[in-house]
C-alpha cells in the first residue's frame, strides 16, 4: 500500500521521527513521508511511534492508498525532495 505520513511534534522529537520514519519512507519536506509499505510495515511505524510520541501532544497523520495510481499530487513552488523508484 502507499502511505503518506505527516506529523506535527515537539521540537524534542523531531529529529527521533524523522531519523525513523527514513528508515521505511522517502522524505518529501518538513514532516512529510511518502512510499510503499506493507501491512507489516505499516504496524511497526504504528506502533514505534505511539513509543516515540507524546499523544497528549504530539500528532501523527497517516494516510494509506491502496496503490500510488489513487494519488493525485500537486506540488507548488520546489520539489523540495526528488525520488524516483528507479533502480
Amino acid at each position: 500500500m502507499y502511505c503518506l505520513v505527516v506529523y506535527d511534534v515537539d521540537i524534542k522529537r523531531v529529529d527521533r521521527v524523522h531519523k525513523f520514519l527514513r528508515q521505511y519512507l522517502f522524505w518529501v519536506q518538513n514532516s512529510v513521508f511518502e512510499g510503499e509499505l506493507t501491512l507489516k510495515e505499516l504496524r511497526e511505524i504504528t506502533e514505534r511511534l505511539k513509543s516515540i510520541i507524546d499523544e497528549s501532544h504530539d500528532s501523527v497523520v497517516i494516510y494509506t492508498f491502496k496503490h500510488e495510481s489513487v494519488l493525485t499530487k500537486m506540488i507548488l513552488g520546489q520539489n523540495k525532495n526528488k525520488f524516483s523508484n528507479i533502480l
